[in-house]
């Protein structure tokens, strides 16, 4: 991800064109509720290693092969055994387990029209809350990824926020019925050649880039803003 940083940094030089066009329409978009499964930790191997012993042997396995209901292993009865199942249970209690994490999936499926391969793009789902049309919420988000010319790719990314921040009683009253008018827009556009592409009324200096980039990436191509 250091690569995307330079990337940002550099470009900022150069001069930036703002849309003639639409040079990624948005061909899709959609937005729900999820919840990020907590990664598992896994324990290593504890203590030394288990003892050779004579039920190891080749004749003794093979005739414990031959003993279909044989349902103890006689290696988990030696000591070293023990004493590995009882350390590994000793850590596993000492283990902080990791909580899912329930939030929002935000995808959107954009078609690169630049005529360039684009690496980098920033974009956003905007909420306008049809009870209370004053209440508008942006979710933004930046996805490093390749998209050569003419090709679609699903930009998704998921938050803990949700489509807006505050709700007014009429819509929470109207919880059956649509709530919001939703928009969503590329805002920038990062290309392969060094220029940028953006949005006349977005302003790059007030994303929260670097708070985004500020920890290393897991894999994921996009995150909140």
């Amino acid at each position: 991800m250091c690569v995307l940083l330079k990337t940002t940094i550099l470009v900022l030089l150069i001069s930036t064109s703002h849309f003639s066009q639409d040079p990624m329409p948005v061909l899709k978009a959609t937005w729900q509720h999820t919840t990020q499964q907590a990664l598992k930790s896994e324990n290593g191997p504890t203590g030394p290693a288990r003892e050779v012993t004579a039920d190891n042997k080749y004749f003794q396995r093979k005739a414990r092969e031959g003993q279909p209901n044989l349902t103890v292993d006689p290696n988990e009865t030696t000591v070293d055994a023990r004493r590995e199942a009882m350390d590994k249970a000793v850590q596993e209690s000492r283990t902080r387990k990791a909580d899912d994490v329930r939030g929002y999936s935000y995808v959107a499926n954009v078609r690169n029209d630049t005529g360039k391969t684009a690496e980098v793009i920033f974009w956003e789902f905007r909420f306008t809350e049809i009870a209370r049309p004053t209440n508008i919420v942006r979710r933004q988000f930046l996805c490093g990824v390749k998209i050569k010319n003419g090709e679609k790719k699903d930009l998704s990314v998921f938050s803990i926020l949700g489509p807006t921040d505050a709700i007014t009683m009429e819509s929470l009253a109207k919880s059956s019925e649509k709530l919001f008018n939703e928009e969503v827009y590329v805002n920038r556009i990062e290309l392969a050649d060094g220029s940028i592409l953006q949005r006349p009324d977005w302003k790059y200096d007030q994303a929260a880039v670097k708070r985004a980039t500020s920890t290393p990436w897991n894999g994921e191509i996009c995150r909140a803003l």
